[in-house]
């Protein structure tokens, strides 16, 4: 019955997950609903959750108390514990007996068990080769975690990675689209300026192109405004020709 229960539990959980990863989902409802399902489901006491953003290394995104949050902060500002070793290796990292591994991790060590916490859990949150981050699971008391809960944190990570990673790939694309976009509309408008040069002061296309180019980089405007202001008749024509 036990069994049965967990596994409803379990399939919840993969649910809730999966349905915040909405088309217009909030990241940090996502994380906090993993790490919150994570701890709930497998019984641990506390848990917290690291993301990297692109450039500016780990942050403290989500957590389930305000004890974890101290001890997740220290290990950042300290720049050594597991959690941060399970990010840079993309490997689970157990702790059965945080003080055994003091020497490891003096700061961590010292402030996890301040504030109760025997033994942790670190899951790294992967897609293939790239490492986005670590769910760590803490305990108030010792032992190693079972198998079958880490497979278990990993399953509900990977599925939250996918969607992150997901996210981040669908806004490079929409930037590299927008980037595309600018790109044709500002040539739209370089072929038209160059069209009343042409006309306005009987120039070749070449010519008329050169003379625009020749114009912004002496005044040290964008070709697109030089472009505009020949079209919207705010340039003179004439003053770019000449």
């Amino acid at each position: 019955m036990a069994d049965a229960s967990r596994e409803s539990k379990l399939s919840a959980a993969f649910v809730a997950v999966a349905d915040t990863l909405t088309a217009d989902y909030d990241v940090v409802e996502l994380l906090h609903t993993l790490v919150t399902e994570c701890t709930e489901i497998l019984g641990v006491q506390a848990g917290g959750l690291l993301l990297a953003e692109p450039g500016s290394g780990l942050h403290l995104v989500a957590s389930t108390s305000e004890s974890v949050e101290l001890v997740e902060l220290m290990q950042l500002s300290a720049g050594t514990g597991p959690c941060l070793d399970s990010f840079r290796t993309g490997r689970a990292i157990d702790v059965p007996d945080i003080e055994a591994a003091a020497a490891s991790w003096p700061e961590f060590a010292s402030i996890a068990l301040q504030h109760g916490f025997l033994s942790l859990h670190a899951t790294p949150m992967r897609l293939r080769s790239e490492v986005i981050g670590t769910m760590n699971l803490f305990r108030t008391r010792l032992g190693a975690f079972p198998h079958r809960d880490a497979d278990v944190a990993q399953a509900l990570a990977d599925v939250a990675t996918i969607g992150i990673v997901h996210e981040r790939i669908a806004s490079q694309s929409n930037l590299v689209v927008a980037q595309l976009q600018h790109a044709l509309d500002s040539r739209i408008l370089i072929e038209q300026a160059k069209g009343v040069l042409a006309q306005s002061a009987d120039l070749s296309m070449d010519d008329a192109f050169t003379a625009l180019r020749s114009y912004a980089r002496s005044r040290n405007l964008q070709l697109r405004a030089v472009a505009s202001g020949v079209v919207d008749r705010t340039i003179d024509a004439a003053a770019i020709a000449h």
